[in-house]
């Protein structure tokens, strides 16, 4: 039978769901911050193997940061049998194990849990009707999903192969720790302010865009964007920050000044 919950019936309601997952726990939400009640819950299901988290986000397709912090991905990836997937059209939230199911508004964000006007609907037993029918739908919205994450469990066969034993937990897929890891140097990039010298004007390294002169930030952000999935800080560039002018390949992101002009661009 479905029940309408709010407030604080429907955070409490939602701990028991991680707290009492044994097989299997499904977390789908658009935005994810964890508030501190839920990692506590969760915690408690950090060595358990037998237990397959499935975790959907979405939102912010051009930075998959805002909608889940590098926090949050550093609690979930030591689950040892974890999925972290993405889906860039998510606008529902869905929070279920084999026992219980809840259809709300809320995402599993601290800020929601405090201070939102919030609602759900929690269904219990086996999956009939509603319960089933979102069971359905739910686990088609995974299967679209893009898989960005995978820890799975391994086991050894014991006692002549009649039971098995837990070994560890490997990852299989890794999309996100690179993405926070370049995610991090963006945004130091973007944050640098270190040489910008009188407001004046440069010019990008890789496309020749007007962009405030400033060596340490010799690109435009998409460029930098580029850059960044080699990484390589000796790979020639097109144009000289400082003149604008064809460089061929004497700049780069590390030396961005054409030589000639260094006298120049340090009286700038």
């Amino acid at each position: 039978m479905a029940k309408f919950i709010t407030g604080n019936k429907l955070n409490s309601e939602l701990e028991e769901i991680f707290e009492n997952a044994e097989f299997e726990l499904i977390l789908i939400s658009p935005y994810i911050k964890l508030h501190e009640r839920y990692i506590s819950s969760l915690k408690s299901k950090m060595d358990k193997d037998n237990l397959k988290i499935i975790l959907v986000f979405g939102k912010n397709e051009e930075d998959m940061s805002k909608s889940m912090k590098q926090a949050d991905f550093d609690f979930f990836k030591e689950f040892p049998n974890i999925e972290i997937r993405y889906e860039k059209r998510l606008h529902a939230k869905y929070f279920a194990n084999e026992e219980k199911a809840i259809l709300t508004s809320m995402n599993l964000y601290s800020y929601s849990q405090d201070n939102n006007i919030e609602f759900g609907v929690l269904t219990e037993g086996t999956r009939e009707a509603l319960d089933k029918d979102a069971w359905e739908y739910f686990n088609r919205v995974i299967e679209q999903s893009e898989l960005l994450f995978q820890r799975l469990p391994e086991y050894e066969s014991i006692m002549l192969g009649l039971k098995t034993k837990y070994k560890g937990s490997n990852i299989g897929v890794d999309k996100l720790s690179d993405f926070f890891a370049n995610r991090n140097k963006y945004d130091s990039y973007n944050k640098s302010s270190n040489t910008i010298k009188n407001n004046l004007l440069g010019y990008c390294i890789r496309t020749r865009e007007k962009i405030p002169f400033n060596p340490k930030k010799p690109m435009t952000d998409k460029a930098y964007e580029s850059w960044l999935k080699f990484k390589n800080e000796n790979y020639a560039e097109k144009y000289c920050h400082f003149s604008g002018e064809e460089s061929n390949g004497e700049t780069s992101f590390s030396k961005p000044i054409l030589r000639k002009n260094w006298a120049k661009a340090n009286g700038k």
